[in-house]
């Protein structure tokens, strides 16, 4: 059986016409809507799913065809639009071409000619919406946070408000200390949200003066400051209908941040040194290495602005309080590596695997990426071990293990140091008993014994 389309929407002034070609249209879909002015058009490509647009190129009023042409297409890219008009020029038609247009038909039409149009546009947009439901459905099947790993319990609910929160359209704040996967978080969000196959748009508040930020963010018109030598659009336009990640938003200057507010507000955007307004629908993940509210209490940031972006707030804590990630982390990260390079390298030795989780890691995820990325580079052998260590990591670490245990010697017996070491060995292993005595260096029997004598 042959798709149809859902619903098809005829406009023009003409209520006559309109009513005829909706009647004539009527078993080509489940539903023909005839309207007849510019502004009952707008509402209906804005609020429903529609397949099918034919509209006169003319209306009566300040709205004309091209400009349902571009509402319908802004809102729903699946849509197709058929065009009428008795004004047929070269220019009109390059146009409704270019924004977007099915096709193009010149008065008086012929009524079977329009019908087959119409058919083969259903189909099209029958098949790409049903295309989209399909991946909508199987990613929801498959729900999962690529590239974002952990066993630990903080990291789990976290998690948890995540899925809760990504097929909605509430804005997020993320905060955190630099390299703690932030970004990694916001992408999550945005693929596993309605969103998902629209554009995710990153922009770093911290790394551009406030005049780039601005253009960055709303665009600008041609000589609007020094070395704009054309027009350019923002992000907030080139990522209409997908999600914007601000990251760093507490660097973001007080005229910048009046500005966002606005925009977050009323979905307007207008370019730098522009009049021309321009509406949006796109939504706000935001993240900040800094505290805002103390911030806010110096007067450097915003509170209406904090209010708006921290729809749910999540705190994604520092690796050195998740060292139980710190393998799986490791792993994830040693074959994304190889497979990136062509390295033979497949696993980590249990050695090399506590000599990383006894580490503090001060850049968070992001040095231990960049350590296990140096570290496949480098390394010759199938198996990365404790030798394969960058210098300044190994070194780092061995001075502030020394420092730990001069500092924890003291009075300590050895039953409470014996203890102590199984303690965090099985909490870096996430619990696994085989790893955690290799790592130990005792059989598994004499950790079980340990584990029932301590009452672990």
């Amino acid at each position: 059986m042959k798709q149809k389309a859902n619903i098809i929407l005829v406009v023009d002034d003409e209520r006559d016409h309109a009513d005829g070609i909706a009647e004539a249209l009527e078993k080509l879909c489940a539903k023909a809507i005839a309207v007849y002015s510019g502004n009952d058009a707008l509402e209906i490509v804005r609020s429903q799913q529609v397949d099918v647009v034919v509209t006169d190129l003319k209306l009566g009023g300040d709205i004309d065809g091209l400009t349902i042409l571009e509402e319908a297409r802004r809102y729903n890219d699946k849509t197709e639009v058929i065009l009428i008009t008795a004004y047929a020029t070269i220019d009109t038609c390059k146009e409704a071409i270019k924004r977007g247009a099915y096709d193009y038909l010149v008065k008086p039409i012929d009524i079977d000619q329009l019908r087959t149009l119409v058919a083969q546009a259903g189909r099209k947009a029958s098949a790409a919406i049903q295309r989209r439901t399909q991946k909508a459905k199987t990613r929801k099947e498959h729900f999962e946070f690529e590239g974002v790993q952990s066993n630990n319990p903080t990291m789990e609910g976290i998690f948890e408000v995540l899925r809760r929160v990504a097929p909605t359209n509430i804005s997020v704040l993320i905060e955190g200390q630099s390299g703690t996967g932030k970004e990694l978080l916001a992408r999550a969000i945005h693929n596993n949200s309605q969103r998902w196959d629209k554009p995710f748009k990153p922009v770093n508040c911290a790394g551009l003066t406030e005049t780039l930020l601005e253009s960055e963010l709303f665009g600008h018109v041609k000589g609007a400051f020094t070395g704009a030598a054309n027009d350019r659009k923002g992000l907030f336009e080139i990522a209409d209908k997908g999600t914007l990640f601000l990251d760093e938003i507490g660097d973001m200057a007080p005229n910048c941040q009046a500005k966002l507010l606005r925009v977050i507000e009323d979905g307007i955007v207008i370019p730098v040194g522009s009049n021309k307004s321009t509406v949006v629908d796109v939504r706000i993940i935001s993240a900040t290495n800094q505290n805002l509210t103390e911030l806010m209490e110096a007067k450097k940031f915003r509170e209406d602005l904090y209010f708006r972006i921290k729809g749910v707030n999540i705190s994604v804590p520092a690796l050195r309080d998740r060292a139980e990630d710190i393998p799986v982390l490791a792993e994830y990260f040693l074959k994304e590596a190889a497979a990136e390079v062509g390295s033979k390298v497949a696993g980590i030795t249990d050695a090399a695997q506590t000599a990383l989780s006894n580490y503090e890691w001060p850049g968070n995820i992001r040095q231990l990426r960049n350590c296990i990325r140096t570290m496949v580079v480098m390394s010759d052998r199938d198996q990365l071990d404790v030798a394969d260590i960058p210098p300044e990591i190994a070194q780092r670490r061995q001075l502030a293990a020394g420092s730990r245990v001069a500092a924890g010697l003291a009075g300590v017996s050895l039953n409470e140091l014996e203890k102590q070491a199984i303690v965090e060995t099985l909490a870096r292993t996430g619990n696994n008993r085989e790893k955690a005595a290799k790592i130990l260096g005792i059989g598994e029997r004499t950790l079980y014994r340990k584990i029932k004598e301590y009452n672990l």
